[in-house]
């Protein structure tokens, strides 16, 4: 199943268009029952040592950064929209594209939730570039891309209530998703300086750990 990027709708609708907020809601259900936010709250803390700062990529409504602060982590956002309403004052949103952020010499721990599907191969080993020479610490989660995944979200989606929206970017995302090596080979991490591990889960999440080697 080679992977297969395509546009994906909620990216051109009106944010507070009905349909981008039915969508953003799925979003928000979906992460709870496949448990993302929980499994970054419980991989993160070990890994931050005291005094990093932590950055999440693509941070949307803030959700995944507010959690992680309230576990103690001191967590900065990037997206390109504006901050959140609400959005704490002692943490920093960057809004920007992350191809043209500049400062990840801040930020030893990068983070990132469902977003580095929506990345050229190249746009990645871009991204793995500035992320080899300045971070410690990457967690991601992404999409699995697998046969049974595209199976399984072609009757869960409806069933579960899903608007169309989420529907059509469901697939697309599976579609553009990795498995096994392929998201550290693609950022382009040198196994001489990076261990990392990969793990595929039974609902479809394809997580990534990957630390800098002493």
């Amino acid at each position: 199943m080679t992977r297969l990027l395509q546009p994906e709708l909620l990216d051109s609708l009106p944010p507070e268009s009905p349909s981008a907020q039915r969508s953003r809601r799925d979003l928000a259900r979906i992460n709870r029952i496949m448990g993302n936010h929980a499994w970054f709250a419980r991989t993160l803390p070990p890994l931050v040592r005291g005094g990093e700062a932590a950055l999440e990529l693509g941070s949307g409504d803030g959700a995944l950064a507010r959690r992680l602060r309230e576990v103690g982590l001191a967590v900065d956002a990037l997206d390109r929209v504006p901050p959140p309403s609400g959005w704490p004052a002692v943490a920093r949103w960057h809004q920007a594209d992350l191809r043209d952020f500049e400062n990840w010499a801040d930020y030893p721990v990068v983070l990132a939730n469902l977003v580095l599907h929506h990345l050229a191969d190249a746009e990645l080993a871009e991204l793995g570039a500035w992320l080899d020479r300045h971070a410690r610490v990457l967690v991601f989660n992404e999409t699995l891309r697998r046969e049974r995944c595209l199976f399984v979200w072609r009757f869960a989606a409806p069933l579960g209530g899903a608007g169309p929206v989420t529907r059509h970017d469901g697939r697309v995302s599976i579609e553009a998703g990795f498995r096994e090596d392929e998201l550290p080979v693609a950022l382009g991490l040198p196994p001489a300086r990076w261990e990392w591990s990969v793990r595929e889960t039974f609902l479809g999440a394809y997580r990534l750990v990957a630390i800098r080697r002493p």
